[in-house]
């Protein structure tokens, strides 16, 4: 079981753009002043697993149209865009999905 686990593990490594990061500060709270802690910590461990799946195996979820951008959606409110570059998933945005996708900027 080591060796599937040492196998499985990421060999990817996520970088975070400062606008992501901006967009999870504004989703965190956001989340602290309308959802309850079981909440929002069940909307933490969302995020984490879809890292994770997206590490594993970063060409796992579309690309987005006329972009090297990928879209991971996490829930129905909100979806993470990254790249691949070599060995390194960038973190692009984490959208809101009830705004405007156009305003997106992923190249």
């Amino acid at each position: 079981m080591n060796q599937l686990r040492r196998f499985m593990k990421s060999t990817y490594k996520l970088i975070w753009s400062d606008e992501a990061l901006n967009n999870l500060k504004s989703i965190i709270s956001y989340l602290e002043n309308n959802w309850t802690e079981k909440e929002i910590s069940k909307f933490a461990q969302q995020l984490d697993h879809q890292l994770d799946l997206i590490s594993q195996n970063p060409r796992l979820f579309p690309k987005v149209d006329d972009a090297k951008a990928r879209k991971s959606v996490l829930s129905k409110q909100t979806s993470i865009f990254y790249s691949i570059v070599k060995r390194e998933i960038n973190i692009l945005y984490i959208h809101d999905n009830r705004k405007n996708p156009e305003n997106l900027k992923l190249s």
